[in-house]
C-alpha cells in the first residue's frame, strides 16, 4: 500500500531522513520507534505532504505522490492524526469533525473518497466516530478546547476518520494522556484497523506500539536501523535496553 524508498528530507541544512526506505502492507498495524529526534514525525509528514522530500519516491497504491498538495493526499485517502491533537479549541466537537470531512476542492463538505457531497454519507461517517468514542457524541456541542486531553484525542482521531481514509497516520497518540485513556486509545486502534484501515503509528510506549503492531521500524538518527515483526523486536536485546528500559 505504502513504500517509501530512500527518502531523505532536509529542514533548511539539517537533513532529518537519511535514506530511509519503509513499506507498509495493507491492513497492517505498522509502528516506528525511536528517541526524540530519529525521525519519526518527519516521516509521517513527509508522507503527508506537509513536508516535502528532497529525493527518494514514495508511493501509494502504486502511485508516486511525492509534491503532491496535502489536501490531495488526504482525497487520495490518508489522513494524519498531528502529534499534540491540534483540534480547533474555538470549535465545537461537531464542527471539528465536519473539519475533517471538508473539501478544499469543492469547498464543501464530503466524504472525500466518494468525491462527491452526499448528506448521508456524512451521517453515516458521524455514527462511526461516535460509535468509537460515545463522549464525543454526548458533548458535540461543546467547545474543543474544554475537553479533556484524552477527550481531544479521541476528537484528533475522529477527524481524521472523517474522511473514510485508508492509511491512518499516527503520531504519538499516548502523550500525555493517563494509562486509562491510553489503553481505551489503543483499543481504538485496533478496532478501526479490524474494519479495515491501515495504521502507521509513532509512538513514545514502544511496549505498547510493538504489542499493538504486525511490524515495526527503529528509527536512529534519520536512518532505520531495524526493522521486524512486532514480536521479534520486542524480544530484541538491543531494542529491550534501548526502548524497553530493560
Amino acid at each position: 500500500m505504502l513504500k517509501l524508498e530512500k527518502v531523505h528530507t532536509f529542514y533548511g541544512p539539517i537533513e532529518a531522513l537519511k535514506g530511509i526506505n519503509i513499506e507498509v502492507k495493507q491492513g497492517e498495524i505498522v509502528c516506528l520507534i525511536g528517541s526524540n529526534g530519529a525521525g519519526k514525525s518527519t516521516t509521517l509528514m513527509t508522507i503527508s505532504g506537509i513536508q516535502r522530500p528532497s529525493s527518494g519516491n514514495i508511493q501509494f497504491e502504486g502511485k508516486t505522490i511525492n509534491g503532491i498538495p496535502p489536501h490531495r493526499i488526504v482525497k487520495m485517502g490518508i489522513s494524519q492524526v498531528p502529534e499534540g491533537r491540534r483540534i480547533f479549541p474555538k470549535l465545537t466537537v461537531k464542527e471539528n469533525l465536519e473539519m475533517g470531512a471538508y473539501s478544499v476542492d469543492s469547498g464543501q463538505f464530503s466524504v472525500f473518497r466518494k468525491q462527491k457531497t452526499n448528506n448521508q454519507q456524512l451521517k453515516t461517517q458521524y455514527e462511526k466516530v461516535f460509535e468509537l468514542f460515545p463522549v464525543l457524541e454526548e458533548r458535540h456541542k461543546q467547545l474543543g478546547g474544554t475537553l479533556s486531553g484524552g477527550e481531544q484525542q479521541m476528537l484528533a482521531i475522529g477527524r481524521a476518520l472523517m474522511p473514510s481514509p485508508k492509511l491512518l497516520l499516527l503520531d504519538e497518540p499516548s502523550l500525555g494522556l493517563a494509562p486509562i485513556i491510553v489503553s481505551k486509545i489503543f483499543k481504538t486502534i485496533k478496532e478501526v484497523n479490524r474494519e479495515g484501515v491501515t495504521v502507521l503509528l509513532v509512538e513514545q510506549n514502544a511496549r505498547a506500539a510493538l504489542k499493538l503492531s504486525n511490524r515495526g521500524y527503529v528509527l536512529e538518527n534519520g536512518r532505520v536501523a531495524m526493522q521486524g515483526k512486532g514480536e521479534d523486536l520486542m524480544n530484541n536485546e538491543e531494542v529491550r535496553k534501548a526502548y524497553l528500559g530493560e
